[in-house]
């Protein structure tokens, strides 16, 4: 069960000021949640299978094959700043 220390101790992580209306409010509301997951907890769920996604989805992939390619002079034409034949970046840490 939520309590109104819990949701100030939310509130508080959060940088929120509450007032005691809403305070009420969110413990209110957040029991309310907890008891809906509960009453999900009861469901019968032994046949039904385990899913990943509503949707019979699975990755399709391409075939991984050498094609053309453009030529390294080509790929460094409008490169402000390259060094032996690579772009030159700003490092980042």
């Amino acid at each position: 069960m939520i309590t109104g220390k819990d949701v100030d101790h939310v509130a508080l992580l959060s940088r929120l000021e509450l007032t005691d209306k809403e305070r009420e409010m969110f413990t209110r509301q957040l029991n309310d949640i907890l008891e809906h997951f509960q009453s999900l907890e009861r469901l019968d769920t032994k046949d039904v299978q385990p899913t990943a996604h509503v949707l019979p989805l699975q990755n399709v992939y391409r075939e991984d094959r050498v094609g053309r390619h453009i030529p390294r002079e080509d790929a460094l034409a409008n490169c402000p700043n390259r060094d032996e034949g690579y772009f030159k970046v700003p490092k980042i840490v």
